[in-house]
């Protein structure tokens, strides 16, 4: 008889948890996966990426923004748009993801257990079912911590889902607001606020930091302010937010929002959005001896191993990057190491997608690190407007940039902001990974019209200026 009830446990089912459960499984290991709400998916499918990817796609649509460039502002394809309107697109892909990912569990023969986890001892797990149906231990040789995140809250600020809300409320809400101000400039506040503002509501950004997005090379954060403040968002940067209270007035029921500089903005909504905390109040970290930090995070070494080695702790609860993709290959290289199994991969490549409005895509070093680091480096760049896809997709703001080398030519980062950016910056991420000279993009062929001739354009650029 086995020694454990299962090879490995897996705790969440979001990227990182089904990737590592669905590599296990292919590893012939006896492997479940248990997740506390009765639909899988974690905050990816039901509450994060995929809704707020799918609210933008429709705001798009519905507002005819693409289009403006073409057929002028005034073009909609409806008129007064309604969260309805909305929600019908995002609740079809929801339940398709979610349908997806059972059926990718059941054909790998990956066990689901709906209860809640917490740890008893190093190989032990106590399972709490819902609706009163008990609890009772498993036990497994591997275990992986990936619950992933919830939402940020402050207890001196009034949450009630609707006038003063967090992201995951926002499905909930009933109707569009007039105005709205975002408390927390980071990339889930960023991408409802582009997405609020192509639907006509008066956004006020909010946050702390001088600058936005640190990690992203600043002249693409720059044209990103830029179409901002062209679709009315208001950025208070350098902000301390004192308090938010509600408001009841004969004009309605408003939100003021006081800042530590004296300011006060008043506004029909207010979205709050400091971040998010790992999920791991109810784990009992402290009977396997695992800590985690005051924000919930959990430390890990390069193959995702806590302090108890045989534990593994992937995705958004180990913090930075938090995202999806890059949480599901920590999952696959966590079970794989876990076995033994040899899995390479590129981690100082992962590509970083932020889908504001216009998205942003990049890989690789920015040249604020490569200024930091002493590298001689130059760039390249090339805009939409040059390009006829550009022209015919009616993009003429995006732009491609490359950074490379100087003296060997090696293609070192491609950062991109434009239509389809998240989906363009794989070509550089394919040339970065095999050590590519940025003269790969020269001498090759790209189909014409297409978004990918950024590359030979940018490229020719950046070699101009080595060739002066």
């Amino acid at each position: 008889m086995p020694e454990h009830d299962y090879d490995m446990l897996v705790i969440g089912s979001g990227p990182a948890g089904q990737r590592a459960a669905i590599q296990a499984a292919k590893l012939n290991r006896r492997v479940a996966l248990v997740e506390r709400s009765a639909v899988l998916g974690g905050v990816m499918i039901n509450t994060g990426t995929i809704p707020s990817k799918t609210l933008r796609e429709a705001a798009l649509y519905l507002t005819g923004y693409r289009e403006h460039g073409v057929y002028g502002e005034s073009y909609t394809v409806k008129r007064f748009i309604k969260m309805e309107d909305l929600l019908v697109r995002t609740d079809h892909v929801m339940q398709s993801e979610i349908d997806t990912t059972g059926h990718q569990l059941m054909r790998n023969r990956v066990e689901v257990i709906t209860a809640d986890a917490s740890f008893v001892d190093a190989n032990t797990v106590l399972l709490n079912f819902a609706d009163g149906q008990g609890e009772r231990t498993v036990t497994a040789d591997k275990f992986v911590i990936a619950v992933g995140t919830s939402v940020t809250r402050v207890e001196q600020i009034p949450f009630d889902g609707k006038r003063i809300f967090v992201s995951d409320d926002i499905l909930n809400l009933d109707r569009l607001p007039r105005t709205l101000a975002i408390v927390g400039a980071g990339v889930i506040g960023l991408e409802y606020a582009c997405i609020f503002a192509i639907l006509g509501v008066r956004v006020t950004l909010i946050d702390m930091m001088p600058r936005l997005l640190p990690f992203v090379d600043s002249e693409i954060v720059d044209s990103l302010v830029y179409h901002l403040r062209q679709n009315r968002v208001t950025l208070r940067l350098g902000e301390e937010v004192a308090g938010i209270d509600p408001m009841d007035e004969e004009r309605g029921e408003r939100v003021s929002i006081h800042l530590a500089s004296g300011k006060q903005i008043v506004t029909e909504k207010a979205l709050y959005s400091i971040g998010r905390t790992g999920a791991t109040r109810s784990l009992n970290l402290p009977a396997i001896g695992v800590e985690a930090d005051e924000r919930g995070r959990i430390k890990v070494n390069s193959s995702y191993q806590t302090e108890a080695q045989h534990i593994y702790a992937v995705g958004d609860v180990i913090g930075f990057p938090s995202l999806a993709s890059t949480s599901g290959e920590q999952g696959r290289l966590a079970a794989s190491h876990a076995f033994g199994a040899k899995s390479p991969s590129f981690p100082e490549l992962f590509p970083y997608g932020i889908y504001t409005i216009p998205e942003i895509s990049v890989v690789g070093p920015t040249e604020e690190e490569l200024t930091t680091q002493g590298v001689p480096y130059e760039v390249g760049k090339a805009h939409y407007r040059e390009i006829a896809r550009g022209q015919i997709l009616g993009d003429s703001t995006g732009a491609l940039k490359l950074i490379f080398h100087r003296e060997t030519r090696k293609l070192l980062g491609v950062h991109i902001i434009g239509e389809g950016a998240s989906e363009l910056v794989h070509i550089g991420q394919a040339v970065l990974a095999h050590g590519g000279l940025i003269d790969y993009f020269v001498d090759t062929v790209f189909n014409y019209p297409t978004l990918a001739e950024c590359y030979k354009t940018a490229a020719l650029d950046g070699l101009n200026r080595v060739d002066v």
